[in-house]
Formats: structure tokens, C-alpha cells, sequence
């Protein structure tokens, strides 16, 4: 059985026509990670410093650090392509073509205007073509882009549209209900909405594959 893996510069490349791509300036593809953690680090102390916190104090001492690190290597992990996962695709020689569904699919993204965290469910799935793949790889695709600053609608289509690149198919949905910590502490303060988005692409366009879908995943 044959099989090929795609990176994330090629998926990448697509998510820029339409620009659905998280904006990013020009960063020089040498920086290493811990020149970017430098960065961030001062200039989270004087975040800290102009709130008035004490930085001697032991428990705040080395958080400057520990945010830089979280940041670069953790929460927003998903901005660096090179941190893609590699999502191996194989023939499909079982010649299976009903939907396959992966649902309540954990995330964990934060809100690129307020850099809170949003948290809820991802339902993503697609009628295999001639590839399919194995079903953790649907997950680590999603945790890749939830790794960034997010709105919660580019985040639906950058998940739908790489995971149609990755499996060369139209036929993929995408569905996300989460809870907005900026709308639940701070401005509105409400703690009982959630925002839901989603996308339908290919076949779940028609009635009843998009029904079938949504009862899949309630």
C-alpha cells in the first residue's frame, strides 16, 4: 500500500487564495524560537511592571519567561508552517464512500483580539475519494490551527480547506460550537452563549448529506 504525507507550506500556499491565511509580517525564517521568546519575554515584564507587579517577588519572577515560552512553543505554535503535522494519506482500498465523521474534537484556540482563550467542539467529516486518512490525523490538524490567534470563522475554513487540500476532495464539513472567554469575562459578561460556525463543502452542499451531518454530531 502506497501512502504520501503533506507538509505545511504546501497546505499553506492554498490557504492564501482566497486570503484565508492568519496575517503574519514578514518574519525572517532564520529567527530561532528562543530569539522570539527573548522578545516576548521583555516586553511581558514591562506589561507586568506597568500593571505594578513585582517582579522580584518569586512567584512572579521568571512569568515573563514562562509566558514566552508558552507562546511560542505551545499556544501559538500553529503560526510556524514548519510546525505542520505530518498527515499521512493512504488509498482508499476498501473503496469505503460514506461519510466519515470525527466528532467533539477538542479546542483550544484564543480570541486574536482580546488574546483570550475561546473552548468547545470541533465536528469535522468528508466522504472519502481515493485517499483517506488515519482519524487522529483529523485532530492534529485541527489543534494545528486552533495553535494561533483566531477568529472562530477563518479557523472553520482553514480547517475545512486543509483538510480538502490533504484528502483532494470538496467533500468535507466543518462544524465548531465554543464558548468566547471575551465575550464571558470581560465587556458582556455572558457566560451562557456559544458561537457555532461551520462549512459545507461538495456533496454535504445538498440537503440531506449537510442533514445527515448535523444529526451525526448533536
Amino acid at each position: 500500500m502506497s501512502n504520501a504525507h503533506t507538509n505545511g507550506h504546501a497546505v499553506g500556499s492554498t490557504l492564501h487564495f482566497p486570503p484565508r491565511e492568519t496575517h503574519l509580517h514578514a518574519i525572517p525564517k532564520a529567527d530561532p524560537d528562543v530569539e522570539k521568546m527573548a522578545i516576548i519575554g521583555h516586553h511581558f515584564a514591562r506589561i507586568m511592571e506597568a500593571l505594578g507587579l513585582d517582579l522580584t517577588d518569586p512567584s512572579l519572577h521568571e512569568t515573563p519567561q514562562r509566558v514566552a515560552k508558552m507562546f511560542v512553543k505551545e499556544v501559538f505554535s500553529g503560526l510556524d508552517e514548519r510546525n505542520f503535522p505530518k498527515i499521512t494519506t493512504f488509498p482508499n482500498d476498501y473503496g469505503y464512500g460514506e461519510m466519515l465523521v470525527e466528532k467533539n474534537i477538542s479546542l483550544h484556540t484564543f480570541c486574536e483580539h482580546h488574546f483570550l482563550p475561546i473552548i468547545g467542539k470541533v465536528h469535522v467529516a468528508y466522504f472519502p475519494g481515493e485517499k483517506v486518512v488515519g482519524l487522529s490525523k483529523l485532530n492534529r490538524l485541527v489543534k494545528h490551527y486552533a495553535r494561533r490567534p483566531q477568529v472562530q470563522e477563518r479557523l472553520t475554513m482553514q480547517i475545512a480547506e486543509g483538510l480538502q487540500h490533504v484528502l483532494g476532495t470538496e467533500d468535507v464539513a466543518v462544524y465548531i460550537e465554543a464558548d468566547h472567554l471575551c465575550v464571558a469575562a470581560r465587556g458582556v459578561e455572558d457566560t451562557k452563549s456559544a458561537t457555532v460556525t461551520s462549512h459545507f463543502g461538495g456533496r454535504f452542499k445538498e440537503p440531506e448529506e449537510r442533514r445527515g451531518f448535523l444529526e451525526a454530531v448533536k
